[in-house]
């Protein structure tokens, strides 16, 4: 149907709603006018509050300011991810957003490590990485240097629903029109199946050219209206359930996201400036609700501070994420469990596909299928990725966990899996959200030792591997003593004037 589009229409607000209605107005600008319709009546899902570093690329592009975000969001820092009791009960490891050592020219450094390993040098990869002893130590502030090998990548820890009320905000001042009301049926044209207009309760029309669902699990218009099918992921990610509470925050802040595992499933506490919050990650056939959420208040380390939000799911993926003349973004394109912070990525990153793809001169369906295409791959390469973090484990103290040991993997990731223990090699895929440096800390944390390291490590002699690694250690640990504390940096960098 090539009617150029010059009217967006957004069903739904949260995160998902207004990180569209803001990025769509900056970047297209006044060729479209933009009108995003939700309620105050249906609440939002809203647990989406540890962050991965692209955010700070949205936020650039919208001209958010750093300090003014974190201040209104009740943001903190977050340097990464401490895994707890995953690969066994009473041990942790981390995924951060650094990388271990330094880079080299055809070998990773993993394998120089591994190789030291095997010469009796007992220190862990993550003694190399500077985000990782930053996090450690409490310590955060930007470092801008041109030297890679001391970079800090961060992102955010912040109340979802603070910050879509200051996207809401800043996409009202670009000329985004907010309308409130609920929808009480879709018209479609009879002849194409495009969404034509959205007829709210009260009578009030509302037409468009594109259509964004930003509706959540209902899939209001992507699969109520149009059925763009899904594909069910449990067998793979048999969690379906999970419960939020905030608590009382911390005196000391930490920068970084905790994930504990439980015997059913997993924990979440993600440190906030005004309050915690916490939450349990659980399979319905392994848990009963109550025991989840005794499972929750029982290993708070703060108190409560509200009451528990219930919420039911399917991990799966939309199998249209783009269907006709409407785009999925959202919930309503999919839902992957929130253990490695992706839900407001892929908020981020369907967007930033669309604008890349914006149908100006009329929807077409080589586009379409692309878009559909790009968004599929991304979607499974995260799919295995936290696959990786259930099915290498170790422990027996539950059926969960030996079931998930024992099951098929997709091949994608059981060929990384296999790659990796016979080789130590790694090798990103093409638009693969986590670098090989990501993969490297989950493998390693999860207990997989490789076989083999690359035979270019062998060209220094023993003296010489372990001097280089010393001198890459000093380097990543000197920056620490002039860094302030996490709740240092916060209270000077968010009372800046702007």
């Amino acid at each position: 149907m090539h009617k150029p589009i010059k009217k967006v229409v957004i069903v739904g607000g949260g995160t998902a709603g207004w990180i569209s209605a803001a990025l769509l107005k900056k970047v297209i600008g006044a060729p479209i006018d933009v009108e995003l319709v939700e309620s105050e009546s249906i609440g939002t899902v809203g647990v989406g509050e540890a962050t991965i570093p692209p955010i700070r690329l949205l936020n650039n592009v919208l001209g958010l300011n750093e300090s003014e975000f974190l201040a209104k969001t009740k943001g903190t820092i977050k340097l990464g991810i401490q895994f707890e009791n995953w690969r066994v009960e009473g041990e942790s490891y981390f995924h951060s957003f650094g990388a271990a050592g330094k880079s080299m020219a055809f070998c990773h450094f993993h394998h120089f490590w591994q190789r030291a390993q095997s010469l009796g040098l007992n220190t862990s990869i993550w003694d190399y990485d500077l985000n990782y002893l930053a996090a450690k130590a409490g310590k955060f502030a930007q470092i801008n240097s041109k030297d890679p090998i001391i970079e800090l990548p961060y992102a955010y820890h912040f109340d979802a629903g603070l910050y879509a009320k200051y996207l809401r905000e800043v996409s009202e001042r670009m000329g985004v029109l907010r309308t409130e009301g609920l929808i009480e049926h879709v018209e479609q044209d009879k002849d194409s199946g495009f969404i034509s207009t959205l007829v709210l309760q009260d009578g009030r029309k509302i037409a468009g050219d594109l259509f964004i669902d930003c509706s959540g699990f209902r899939g209001l218009l992507i699969q109520q209206q149009l059925g763009a099918g899904f594909d069910d992921w449990s067998h793979w990610l048999p969690c379906d359930r999970a419960i939020a509470v905030p608590s009382e925050r911390h005196a000391t802040t930490l920068p970084y996201t905790r994930s504990i595992a439980h015997a059913g499933g997993w924990q979440w506490r993600i440190p906030l400036q005004h309050r915690n919050g916490n939450g349990v990650v659980y399979s319905s056939q392994h848990y009963s609700q109550q025991q989840a959420l005794d499972l929750l208040l029982n290993n708070l380390d703060s108190k409560a501070i509200g009451e528990p939000n219930f919420i039911k799911f399917q991990t799966g993926r939309r199998r249209q994420q783009w269907a006709r003349n409407v785009v999925a973004v959202g919930l309503s394109s999919g839902f992957l469990e929130p253990l490695e912070s992706t839900s407001i990525h892929l908020i981020q990153s369907a967007i930033v596909r669309l604008i890349h793809m914006f149908p100006h001169q009329g929807i077409k369906a080589i586009d379409v299928a692309e878009y559909n295409r790009q968004s599929k791959v991304e979607y499974e390469q995260i799919r295995d990725f936290i696959i990786l973090h259930y099915h290498v484990n170790e422990r027996n103290d539950s059926h969960f966990w030996r079931d998930l040991r024992n099951m098929e993997v997709p091949d994608s990731l059981r060929h990384k899996i296999e790659l990796f223990r016979a080789t130590g090699r790694l090798f990103r895929e093409q638009n693969d959200l986590f670098l090989e440096s990501s993969w490297l800390q989950v493998l390693v944390g999860q207990g997989i030792v490789p076989q083999d390291y690359h035979p270019i490590a062998n060209n220094l002699s023993k003296d010489k591997l372990f001097e280089m690694l010393n001198t890459i250690q000093a380097i990543k640990n000197e920056p620490l003593a002039k860094l302030p504390s996490h709740d240092d940096f916060l209270q000077s960098f968010c009372t800046k004037p702007n």
